[in-house]
């Protein structure tokens, strides 16, 4: 994915102001965003400020420039990337003044202009730790998006790799001298007095891990954008370079495990597989493929099924209109979900044999290519359980109604499909006889 759907700004007409701080190519991202947003959103003009120095070879990047003390005495162009700052001194230019940051910041609002903000300096290096003034962050910025170069990752931790690198060493339990290693790069960028400073508290936080390009740095990059989900809404590994990137976020497992089982006649939830209940095999396969939470939407008899439940780290919710059909259980399950989740994979109580790794195929899928509905292909032409759906179809989710179920919205967004080769995900449990064939399937 190029930087702009990984960012998911292709998605929504909102314009937030972005700001980027720290190092190994923020530059570089900030004018690389502002032209995909001027080629694929049609927006006329972006503006572009500053609240550090920047290059005066940087200046040319923008299609004009502006030095003011008065946004109101300038006359725009009218469109373009337009970038303001201060004077020009020593080959620098100076930040934006104070009040023409404002000024933009209310213009931009008003009509609806992408706002871009330079909120850092790094000395051209590929990783930093801020000082104590450190980022200049603006208090109205709504996202924040930290860049680190993993090209640095090896090499010793000095000035020549990393600005401030005394500081770095501090926050990142790393001697000065020694080969940067991810362990400690994750710790700055998750410190608060590291990539986290000066965020303002209702900013979304994004990590974009820049210079990933070889397997080696893309592997290495994945793993720490997974740890950064803790304290980030969202990672990006990739490279700006070749302008591409894999997109992290969290993703939720809901196991719909609420229903009566009418037609099997039992509560298909607790039957036996493997020496352990349904649901509880369900939500230990969640829990192993990392999904991140993981919610079980309970209904018929639903104290029975959580008494099983209630050592495992997950979310128990009760759908008291579980009897409406499956829908209340969907829309159950998504509104419990934080605000940060970027998919859930949709998981059937009476699918106890789907293994942890397609549904890890799934999320890794959605990581590099951020499918609307992603499903499982077997046999080449059969579709099968269970359903990845993005955020981005969470609204069409929310407006079923009676039995239907995820499968009622395909028709809305792209679908998407993941070739599989073990038909064993097409089975479900619906009668006597599919357990006994289930049991007998067991190895």
């Amino acid at each position: 994915m190029e930087l702009l759907r990984a960012l998911r700004l292709d998605q929504t007409k909102e314009n937030p102001v972005v700001c980027f701080v720290g190092s190994g190519g923020k530059t570089t991202a900030l004018f690389q965003l502002a032209r995909q947003i001027l080629a694929q959103r049609n927006n006329p003009t972006v503006f572009i400020a500053a609240t550090t120095h920047l290059g005066e070879w940087q200046i040319p990047l923008a299609d004009s420039h502006f030095v003011a003390d008065n946004l109101d005495e300038i006359q725009l162009p009218p469109d373009g990337v337009i970038l303001f700052t201060g004077r020009i001194e020593n080959q620098r230019a100076q930040p934006t003044p104070e009040k023409v940051l404002r000024q933009l910041r209310e213009r931009a609002k008003r009509e609806s202009i992408p706002l871009l903000v330079e909120a850092d300096g790094s000395r051209q290096t590929p990783l930093k730790a801020p000082a104590d003034h450190e980022p200049p962050i603006p208090a109205f910025a709504d996202w924040v998006i930290h860049v680190s170069g993993l090209s640095a990752l090896g090499k010793p931790l000095n000035e020549e790799h990393v600005y401030r690198a005394e500081n770095f060493s501090a926050l990142g339990e790393l001697t000065l001298g020694e080969p940067v290693k991810s362990q400690a790069l994750t710790r700055v960028i998750a410190h608060p007095q590291g990539g986290l400073k000066n965020i303002p508290q209702n900013a979304k936080r994004i990590a974009l891990l820049n210079q990933a390009e070889s397997a080696e740095l893309q592997s290495v990059g994945g793993g720490m954008a997974r740890s950064l989900l803790d304290v980030y809404d969202a990672a990006l590994v990739g490279s700006l370079r070749e302008n591409r990137f894999r997109l992290f976020e969290k993703t939720a497992g809901v196991i719909l495990a609420a229903g009566k089982a009418s037609r099997y006649g039992d509560l298909k939830q607790l039957l036996d597989w493997k020496g352990k209940p349904f649901v509880r095999r369900v939500a230990e396969t969640a829990l192993q493929a990392n999904l991140n939470p993981v919610v079980v939407v309970v209904g018929f008899r639903h104290a029975e099924v959580e008494s099983h439940l209630r050592d495992l780290p997950v979310t128990v919710v009760y759908n008291p209109d579980f009897e409406q059909g499956q829908s209340s259980s969907v829309k159950a399950g998504i509104n419990v979900l934080p605000s940060n989740i970027g998919a859930a994979i949709f998981l059937l109580a009476d699918q106890p044999q789907i293994p942890a790794s397609v549904v890890q195929a799934l999320t890794e899928s959605h990581n590099a290519e951020r499918q609307s509905i992603l499903a499982p292909l077997v046999l080449e032409e059969r579709r099968a359980n269970p359903v990845l759906m993005d955020r981005v179809a969470f609204p069409d989710l929310l407006q079923l109604s009676g039995d239907a179920g995820g499968r009622a919205i395909f028709d809305k967004h792209k679908v998407s499909y993941l070739a599989w080769h073990d038909d064993s995900l097409l089975f479900d449990v619906d009668k006597p006889e599919d357990y006994e064939k289930l049991k007998g399937a067991q190895t």
